[in-house]
This record gives C-alpha cells, sequence and structure tokens, in this order.
C-alpha cells in the first residue's frame, strides 16, 4: 500500500507544479499583451511596465480569458484604437507559444 500512497503523493505533487507552471504562463502571456496593448497606445517604458502588470491582474478578476480582452479592449478604445476581441485573443494566441518558451526557460534557469 505504500507504494500506491507514494505514486499518488508523486501524482498530486506533478498536477500542482503543473498548475504552478500553467498559472505562470498564461501570467507572462497577459503581460506580453499589454506591453503589445502599450504599445499600440503610444505606451512605453515604466508605462508600459505598469500597464502590462494592470493586465496580469485584470485576470485574477474571474476564469478565463474574458476579463483579460474586456480590459484591452476597453483600454484601446479610451484612446481611439479599435480592436475586436477576436483580434485581440489571435494575439493572445500568437503570444502563448512565446511566453510558454520564457516560461520553461526561466525554470531551467
Amino acid at each position: 500500500m505504500s507504494t500506491f500512497d507514494d505514486r499518488e503523493r508523486a501524482e498530486e505533487a506533478r498536477y500542482a507544479l503543473d498548475q504552478e507552471t500553467q498559472f505562470k504562463i498564461n501570467a507572462r502571456r497577459n503581460k506580453l499583451l499589454g506591453l503589445w496593448a502599450a504599445e499600440l497606445m503610444g505606451i512605453s517604458g515604466a508605462e508600459a511596465e505598469a500597464y502590462a502588470k494592470e493586465v496580469v491582474i485584470a485576470d485574477l478578476e474571474e476564469a478565463g480569458d474574458d476579463d483579460v480582452v474586456r480590459k484591452v479592449r476597453g483600454d484601446l478604445e479610451k484612446t481611439g484604437l479599435s480592436r475586436t476581441d477576436a483580434q485581440i485573443r489571435e494575439e493572445m494566441a500568437r503570444l502563448m507559444p512565446v511566453a510558454r518558451e520564457q516560461v520553461m526557460n526561466d525554470l531551467k534557469g
């Protein structure tokens, strides 16, 4: 029974690590999305970094990506730029592998 318990604990630990890694990847993707949107709005430097952080925090409001899309679309619209939800989601999809690679490289250290 001990071997089974050990295996079960190892699976639980692996699942937790996978969830944590996915959270980091999504947060990185959202940061990159924020930097993309900041560039479109003509924001750079520390202001762009601060805006990207706001986008990351926006993802904590509800499950899924809708909160992030809503924030970015709304902020773009406030500056007179127009991007559809589909265009923003397309950019999110483009940035996902970039974020995954960056996080995995960070974890390798």
